[in-house]
């Protein structure tokens, strides 16, 4: 019922708005538009990290990506998450926005000297590999009974 009013200025200014807004998006900087799932640049693949008195649980969540193009990795400390994403071409299409990249990816994690190495276990399921870290024994923490 209410309309805008609309002038030449306001085309000018929208011109303007829009192109902040795109090289924000590209320089990585600004306010995100994506709401509360939307990750920040260079955050691909999104994770979650649980941390229970016994280990820690890694979530990776990598759907669409192929198991075998994944490479989990600990060293002094640091759990390294890398892959490649392929995305199949369309020779017919144009795209207007792609939000959906393929190629390399890396992300990683410290996780501090608390866990041990030697018992790292991951599995891949539904497009989220779960890695569980054990804590060394020395870390747990422990119940000190009173006398």
């Amino acid at each position: 019922m209410f309309g805008r009013y609309w002038t030449p200025q306001d085309a000018w200014f929208d011109s303007f708005w829009r192109l902040q807004e795109e090289m924000e998006e590209q320089l990585g900087e600004g306010r995100s538009s994506g709401g509360i799932r939307s990750l920040p640049r260079g955050s691909f693949p999104a994770i979650n990290v649980i941390q229970t008195p016994e280990a820690l649980q890694v979530y990776v969540f990598a759907p669409g990506i192929d198991p075998a193009r994944l490479e989990v990795s600990i060293q002094q400390g640091l759990l390294t998450i890398a892959g490649t994403r392929q995305i199949a071409p369309r020779d017919a299409a144009r795209s207007y926005r792609q939000e959906r990249f393929g190629g390399e990816f890396t992300r990683a994690i410290s996780l501090g000297e608390e866990v041990d190495p030697e018992q790292v276990d991951a599995r891949y399921r539904d497009g989220i590999v779960q890695i569980s870290l054990k804590r060394r024994a020395a870390e747990k923490p422990r119940q000190i009974e009173i006398h």
